[in-house]
């Protein structure tokens, strides 16, 4: 509903925009190259089921129960998709949003009230998203990603009435640099991880764009991006652990193999 109503006021806009234009010929608008930059608020879904899984015996497949000695579950006190805010799973804190920011180009191509186009994009996101793991030695174990630089390729189509407004559709694929980092408050074992990962998937969404001068517009865009993040994982050695220890050669890796983000942001975009 916010954003319906954030669209419905940039359509008012477009009445007034011709006000402060009079030079601008509405027959040009949306047609030809430009650039634009924008930001706005990355929006992170919670994962309430999201679970670690493991590889106990090294052999690449994950799913592997860790037992100790006694063959009990080691991670029996459960998971949480969020941040562990202790060493127990009495419940964590949500996962982040975060700001948004980017540039991008484009190339309209308008027939009549019609209009198709292309883009490319870059830029950065705060959101976090993050799920944990507790053990029955009273740890926790914690995975934390976000997608710290993001670039996307889209087509848009859209309709404009006889030019001061368009409303479009877009879509196309995306590709994120996932930063990764794992925290645990456990200082016995030793731990080492993948670091950064490459994420690749695709972006969907639509929005609405009003001249504002014969050159400069300014619009109102949601976009829910979908990425395929599984390149990172987490080994655990021995560290000051006994041998015995049972998650000694132990990788740990999240269930959720999708970083999945809805975005709502505002452009400033400048026509040649």
């Amino acid at each position: 509903m916010k954003f319906a109503t954030l669209l419905a006021a940039v359509a008012a806009g477009s009445i007034t925009a011709p006000a402060m234009a009079q030079d601008r010929d509405p027959a040009e608008d949306f047609n030809g190259p430009y650039i634009a930059i924008g930001g706005g608020a990355s929006l992170q879904p919670n994962d309430s089921g999201e679970t670690l899984l493991f590889d106990a015996d090294g052999d690449g497949n994950y799913g592997d129960t860790v037992r100790d000695a006694n063959g009990a579950d080691v991670f029996s006190p459960g998971f949480c998709g969020g941040r562990a805010t202790g060493t127990a799973n009495r419940g964590c804190a949500n996962d982040r949003d975060g700001a948004e920011y980017f540039g991008r180009i484009g190339m309209d191509r308008r027939m009549g009230n019609f209009v198709v186009g292309a883009l490319i994009e870059g830029g950065r996101s705060e959101a976090k998203d993050s799920v944990s793991g507790f053990s029955t030695d009273g740890d926790s174990y914690m995975l934390t990603r976000r997608g710290q630089y993001q670039a996307g390729a889209r087509l848009r189509a859209g309709y404009t009435p006889g030019g001061g407004a368009l409303f479009y559709v877009t879509g196309g694929g995306a590709y994120a640099k996932m930063k990764n980092s794992f925290a645990t408050t456990n200082v016995a074992n030793s731990f080492a991880d993948t670091g950064k990962s490459n994420a690749w998937g695709y972006s969907v969404g639509g929005g609405a764009e009003v001249m504002v001068t014969n050159k400069l517009s300014l619009g109102l865009e949601y976009l829910y991006t979908d990425l395929k993040d599984n390149d990172y994982r987490v080994e655990a050695g021995q560290g000051t652990a006994p041998a015995s220890d049972p998650l000694i050669g132990t990788n740990i890796i999240r269930d959720s193999q999708s970083f999945k983000t809805h975005s709502v942001r505002g452009t400033l975009g400048y026509r040649f």
